[in-house]
């Protein structure tokens, strides 16, 4: 495989051993142009332990195409499928198409409310928005630009549910960037609650039940939370999982088998 390349690999991924599909997923890599060699690590160790790496967005810190190139450069030892939503910091310098196409082209399916299938695994993905949680959601009233910033996250939620509703398989994942729940975000000062994700994004997870949700952008929120209706959702940020694990990978894995969830562990799995 030719440098700065990832290989997607064939829908027919083999599962694990004893018929187990191991998933390692990680947000908020920042990724910058001087980021070289700072993240192929941790990609190669998720490569040699699992069989799809998720990416919960903010994968750039400027949404720069040298900073996307430069993520393809560290993600080019990968031969594991990759699958990436985008986050706000990718949305910066307003050349996030720009992004995505790089990402793309080196062989991340970028997901944008739309759905992947690889190896009886179905994942959904959606970059979200903000917007606040239950009785402290934002509502469109008055003023014409609150009125869009509430139908900005509408819109995204509108765009998960389409997405999950195409999932047919025995698995189902939905990935984010913006938290669907309060729960995943506290930690982080209560006054930018709002900022960080909306219970817009938990309505469709309710209509169509997924069996984990992983998301990032509460870079000092809680690891895990469930949804209304006791989906597990987890909080990927790098930087929250590095503070948790301190002496383990900033990674958060989970196993999928013949019972679904078979095992979920954040760090090393033996």
């Amino acid at each position: 495989m030719s440098h700065g390349q990832v290989k997607l690999a064939a829908a027919e991924l083999t599962a694990g051993k004893q018929g187990v599909v191991r998933i390692a997923a990680v947000g908020d890599l920042h990724c910058r142009e001087n980021s070289a060699g700072l993240l192929s690590p941790l990609f190669n160790y998720a490569n040699q332990r699992a069989d799809i790496l998720l990416l919960a967005g903010d994968l750039t810190d400027y949404g720069l195409p040298e900073e996307a190139n430069t993520l393809v450069d560290e993600l080019a030892e990968v031969q594991i499928p990759v699958v990436a939503v985008l986050g706000n910091h990718d949305y910066e310098s307003n050349q996030a198409d720009q992004v995505k196409a790089i990402l793309s082209n080196a062989g991340v399916k970028v997901l944008d409310g739309d759905a992947v299938e690889i190896n009886g695994i179905g994942i959904a993905g959606v970059k979200g928005f903000a917007g606040g949680f239950g009785r402290a959601s934002l509502g469109p009233w008055g003023e014409e630009p609150i009125k869009h910033f509430v139908n900005v996250a509408i819109d995204e939620a509108l765009k998960l549910e389409t997405a999950l509703s195409r999932l047919r398989t025995p698995v189902k994942i939905a990935l984010l960037h913006y938290s669907p729940i309060k729960a995943t975000v506290e930690g982080e000062p209560e006054e930018i609650f709002a900022f960080l994700g909306t219970s817009r994004l938990e309505d469709p997870l309710i209509h169509h039940p997924v069996d984990v949700v992983f998301h990032g952008h509460a870079h000092r929120g809680t690891p895990a939370g469930e949804t209304a209706n006791g989906i597990p959702v987890y909080n990927v940020a790098k930087p929250l999982l590095e503070s948790q694990h301190k002496d383990k990978p900033a990674l958060h894995f989970i196993e999928f088998g013949k019972n679904k969830v078979m095992a979920r562990e954040s760090g090393t799995l033996k």
